[in-house]
């Protein structure tokens, strides 16, 4: 019996190692999707940062829900393609956590953004940023955006 017990809390011990480290590893590659994602905003790179939201995404900004479609159309001619742009996104602080299973995880973190529109105007603002990301046919996209303005001190 006293083996019995051995080798069951061996293997449960195993399979605990094993999920962290699979959480760790998700967790990595999400931080890395996320940098990634920002930098495509930071740079324009509107093909980029598109590619990174799965269709269906539930977004929402400056008080309204988007539509990934809307929000695609909207920065390709109305800002991009008008000659806007976003000129910094320094995102800091970003908390990853990984939900049980490994596939979907939580992002958070701060955002000091200055993006330029079509008219030259200077937009200055910091956030904060809520992304929820999900492995879908094995690419990490973002399923969910939430992003809420600090308001100045």
């Amino acid at each position: 019996m006293k083996k019995i017990l051995i080798v069951l809390a061996t293997t449960f011990i195993s399979f605990s190692v094993f999920a962290d480290n699979h959480n760790s590893s998700a967790a990595t590659e999400v931080k890395n999707a996320t940098i990634a994602f920002n930098k495509a905003y930071e740079t324009n790179d509107v093909e980029g940062y598109f590619n990174m939201y799965a269709d269906d995404a539930m977004l929402y900004f400056y008080g309204n829900r988007w539509e990934v479609s809307t929000y695609y159309d909207y920065w390709k001619t109305s800002m991009i393609g008008a000659g806007g742009g976003v000129e910094k996104n320094t995102v800091s602080d970003v908390q990853v956590m990984v939900v049980p299973g490994g596939n979907t995880a939580i992002v958070s973190s701060f955002i000091e953004n200055r993006s330029r529109s079509p008219k030259g105007d200077i937009n200055e603002e910091k956030g904060f940023e809520s992304e929820v990301w999900q492995k879908i046919d094995g690419v990490w996209k973002v399923i969910s955006l939430h992003y809420s303005v600090i308001p100045p001190e």
